[in-house]
């Protein structure tokens, strides 16, 4: 790989001659390229590794970002973070203008002609069709088929039509079916899988795709080379190239946000908040979000199907104290699963931090401390391992902090690190989260704007049908989402979000530990990119540095 090491040495001389710059200037005049910049040229972090290029087969964060830029799209999130702005669709559908039929059970995709995938080939609704069938098709390792399953039937009248015929209307349609909001499968190319097994093909490591930018190269490990595709149909971006740099630790990519080997870091964890900005020539920017940080409980684990155990852990977690050593105050409290940056979110009552509540909690469930002072019950141990990934020391405090609170309710916490790539794998590669292997585990989720919570919550989305990791079952909750799904009108669905709200926050199947803001700190130089809170990377034409 020649090109990524001559790179390697171009970058670190860059920053030797900025060091120098900075010390005896402290900002760049105006108008003026950093010395440390190349041109045309975003090189960016998010403190992960990559389980894999395959939007299909892998829900990750980072993924996402480089996804959206990437591989093929009917919908993109627009400014609002809405899924509002047709990409391969030629509209969006609704019941106004036709796309939806008047029972909702239909619905019409009229696909924009003209377009070629990133190696040439022209895109086709037979694309669309090979890839829904993909992700129906219970051998692709999909996370979950929450709304596909909905579909009985696919027409294509002709090339740039399709047509997906419901069992029953399904609100979310837009979010759901191949758009850029939340972590969601993208169209794949027919002509580059058809008859193989895509969860194994060599095309996950290099994806064809009908973005803005292509993928060049993926060195596993250390980083993902993107360069413009010269065919996309809405014309050339202004970046050359971009690269992602598969940083795991934290503090590494604070310390090349520092020393300018990095131009972008996003999202920034807010424990670093006042280090960023204390670097020259760094731009932060603050914006509202749909991500909430949270902690699962296990609810399969004897212990923790208890809900008056979940209950106390809950009240002996100081949220407060964490938002403020951790977060520095960055982020909001709140209990509700749905983010206060979406129409559908509930104000519940704040729950307190009480130990002494917990207390009373646990010695009236039964629950007795031993000689080794945890607490046990009909042979249970109140003993948990908190899994977490590796090289976040923010995520490791915060661990400490619920530990030394939870010591004094009888409750040992056991810690154990997994390499990000590991920690988010599918069940079916061994992930961490999805494979249950944990008691209790902390980590953010996007919501999208729709609000399906049938994915994360809904009784039969345990993994792999789904991303309910913390096997909650409660049929009440389940049945009124489903109820939410085939509701079009907002106000309907409004009630049924508040039921879910309310009587998850009763359950505590988990815990909201807050909602983010989006955190992104940046090279001042790097121009026109704007971020919205569902997909940072959906509006990539114009951004230049």
């Amino acid at each position: 790989m020649p090109f990524l090491r001559g790179f390697r040495l171009v970058s670190l001389l860059l920053v030797v001659s900025a060091a120098a710059a900075c010390t005896k200037l402290g900002t760049t005049a105006p108008g003026a390229r950093h010395p440390y910049t190349i041109a045309h040229t975003l090189r960016f972090a998010a403190a992960e590794d990559l389980v894999g290029l395959n939007p299909m087969l892998n829900t990750q964060q980072t993924l996402s970002y480089l996804s959206s830029m990437t591989m093929a799209w009917l919908i993109r999130t627009g400014p609002s973070g809405e899924a509002d702005m047709p990409e391969l669709a030629t509209q969006i559908p609704t019941q106004k203008n036709g796309g939806i039929s008047p029972d909702g059970k239909t619905i019409t995709w009229h696909l924009r002609r003209g377009v070629v995938w990133s190696d040439g080939v022209p895109f086709t609704a037979d694309d669309v069709v090979f890839s829904t069938n993909l992700v129906l098709d219970p051998k692709t390792n999909v996370v979950s088929r929450d709304g596909w399953n909905l579909i009985e039937k696919i027409d294509e009248p002709d090339k740039y039509t399709v047509v997906y015929h419901l069992r029953t209307p399904y609100a979310p349609y837009a979010v759901t079916f191949f758009s850029t909001g939340g972590s969601n499968p993208a169209i794949l190319p027919k002509h580059l899988l058809a008859g193989k097994n895509v969860n194994t093909d060599s095309y996950n490591a290099l994806p064809v795709g009908i973005g803005p930018f292509k993928y060049a190269q993926w060195r596993r490990g250390d980083s993902v080379v993107l360069v413009p595709n010269p065919r996309y149909f809405r014309g050339m971006p202004k970046l050359q190239r971009i690269i992602y740099k598969e940083i795991q630790d934290r503090n590494v990519v604070l310390e090349e946000l520092r020393t300018h080997e990095i131009d972008l870091w996003v999202p920034v964890a807010p424990h670093f908040i006042n280090d960023v900005r204390s670097i020259p020539n760094v731009t932060v920017k603050m914006e509202p979000s749909f991500f909430f940080d949270h902690l699962d409980f296990n609810n399969t684990r004897p212990a923790l199907r208890d809900p008056v155990v979940r209950r106390a852990l809950r009240l002996g977690i100081d949220r407060a104290t964490i938002n403020q050593k951790i977060r520095f105050g960055v982020y909001d409290l709140g209990e509700s699963i749905v983010p206060p940056a979406s129409a559908f979110h509930e104000n519940i009552p704040p729950i307190p931090f009480d130990i002494a509540a917990a207390n009373r909690l646990l010695d009236g469930d039964g629950w007795v401390r031993g000689a080794d002072g945890i607490r046990a019950k009909n042979g249970e141990r109140l003993s948990f391992d908190f899994a977490t990934s590796s090289g976040t020391p923010d995520a490791d405090l915060q661990i400490e902090l619920i530990r030394s609170w939870w010591k004094q309710m009888g409750v040992e916490v056991l810690v154990k690190h997994y390499l990000s790539a590991l920690f988010f794998a599918p069940l079916q590669n061994g992930g961490i989260i999805y494979g249950g292997k944990f008691d209790i585990v902390a980590f953010a989720w996007g919501g999208d704007t729709n609000q399906d919570l049938s994915n994360l919550y809904a009784c039969d989305r345990f993994p792999p049908n789904g991303q309910n990791d913390p096997r909650y079952c409660n049929p009440q909750v389940s049945a009124a989402i489903e109820r939410g799904k085939v509701q079009y009108d907002r106000a309907k669905r409004t009630i049924g979000m508040k039921f879910i709200q309310e009587q998850m926050a009763r359950d505590a199947p988990i815990v909201v530990l807050d909602t983010r803001r989006e955190i992104h700190a940046y090279n001042d130089d790097l121009k026109d990119w704007h971020p919205n809170p569902v997909q940072q990377f959906d509006d990539m034409l114009k951004v230049d540095i």
